[in-house]
């Protein structure tokens, strides 16, 4: 396999070994209500029994025991990887079957399986509290999400598309991309689309700029905060911006100086901080090391990006670690594409360790010109679906949202990316039958 067909990872995460046993529970496990079935909820098996469907006592005792050995064997792992990294949510926190649930969400359940001892609890803490309350959510659609299209999206469906964006309350539009138009022919009219949402009030929208000329211009068009990428991997780099590494930091030292004395908010992009598919892996070191020429430079915050989609969490746990060694953890972003569908993942364990910005693509549009395999950005509407999951607020309403994804999905004539949009419409299709 070629390091783009073959996800790279680690080889001994944390895992179940008594999986299997488990299984023969299920069918006598404890259902749930109906109340918890719907859409948002979520239900954990192995709750106080009902008459219809009891548990005996036999089998809760089994799997008390099961749970405490494996988790007693496991608990050094996981607590080295989130050590010093999270902060403290409360302790009325469980564990049942595997999954970790925070009483905060489940403070009306009564539930037939508790924690056999404070290890298991603490175990649960160190997960769950890192997660913060509130994520910004960087949308990258109308750029990043469009660059790779083929046939040429016109600028008014672009702009309808931003303005559609920001009715759902995004706060953040990355709206195109000041490159030149024989890179990157489908954002030719940067100047026409920032020229018609320059007054657009209720929310930021930055722009990509590869260097002074593109900073010149996009100021010129009414810009008033930009963005500047370079790459972890020096191979990428060439093919991406055709330059090196070093000559890249050194174009972008002179776009921030140029920032600063007009008072623009410059944002830093590091592409390939996992893999590239040339080089194959990229060691964490090298993206600190470019993280930090950026943050250093005066990028008010970087973005992380797994540009081929091959990160898993067992390597952006690492690489997220030799980062914040260097850049303060509240100016980093992470922005993952869904290749072997592992951004969800990526995003909740870059949660855990404390990151609180996502970037993300509406109706999972993007990939990379230069990154050939490389599918689409992790789909907003997903990424709020599982925020809202854990009670985490980001100020965007998901219909609204899914309006929007339906709206460019409608006039590229594909379906929208993004599972929780397909999963939604199914659902309001077959009640509208009823």
């Amino acid at each position: 396999m070629s390091s783009l067909e073959e996800p790279l990872g680690l080889d001994k995460l944390p895992c179940l070994s008594t999986i299997d046993r488990l299984q023969q529970f299920a069918s006598t496990a404890c259902r749930p209500r109906v109340d918890d079935a719907g859409m948002g909820h979520c239900w954990i098996e192995g709750r106080t029994c009902c008459s219809s469907n009891s548990c005996d006592e036999e089998d809760e005792e089994y799997i008390r025991e099961t749970f405490s050995i494996c988790c007693r064997r496991k608990t050094r792992d996981i607590s080295n990887l989130f050590t010093q990294r999270t902060s403290s949510i409360g302790s009325r926190n469980h564990m049942a079957f595997g999954i970790l649930c925070d009483s905060r969400h489940f403070q009306d359940h009564q539930y037939g399986i508790h924690a056999a001892d404070r290890g298991i609890k603490d175990i649960t803490n160190k997960v769950l509290k890192g997660i913060p309350k509130y994520v910004k959510i960087v949308e990258v659609g109308p750029r990043d999400g469009l660059q790779n299209e083929k046939n040429t999206v016109p600028t008014a469906i672009k702009v309808e598309l931003i303005h559609k964006l920001i009715s759902s309350g995004l706060s953040v539009v990355e709206a195109t991309s000041f490159v030149s138009p024989k890179w990157v022919p489908q954002l030719g009219d940067a100047k026409d689309v920032m020229e018609a949402v320059r007054n657009v009030e209720g929310a930021r929208l930055p722009v990509l700029t590869p260097n002074l000329k593109g900073f010149e211009a996009a100021v010129a068009a009414g810009a008033k905060e930009v963005a500047v990428f370079a790459s972890a991997s020096e191979s990428f780099s060439k093919s991406n911006i055709n330059c090196s590494i070093e000559e890249s930091l050194a174009r972008y030292r002179a776009v921030t100086l140029a920032s600063k004395k007009l008072s623009i908010p410059v944002r830093g992009y590091v592409s390939c901080v996992v893999g590239c598919p040339v080089e194959g892996a990229i060691p964490p070191s090298k993206v600190a090391y470019v993280a930090k020429e950026l943050y250093d430079m005066g990028c008010f915050e970087i973005s992380l990006g797994d540009t081929t989609g091959v990160a898993t969490p067992g390597t952006v746990i690492p690489m997220l670690e030799a980062v914040m060694a260097v850049v303060p953890v509240e100016k980093l972003a992470v922005h993952f594409h869904d290749t072997y569908g592992q951004s969800l993942p990526n995003i909740l364990v870059s949660l855990q360790m404390g990151i609180s910005t996502v970037d993300s693509s509406v109706a999972g549009l993007g990939g990379c010109p230069y990154a050939k395999g490389a599918s689409g950005n992790v789909a907003t509407e997903d990424v709020v679906y599982m925020l809202n999951g854990l009670g985490v607020k980001t100020n965007v309403d998901l219909g609204k949202l899914m309006q929007a994804g339906d709206f460019i999905s409608n006039y590229l004539g594909r379906p929208s990316g993004s599972k929780t949009a397909i999963a939604l419409s199914r659902v309001t299709a077959d009640a509208s039958k009823i």
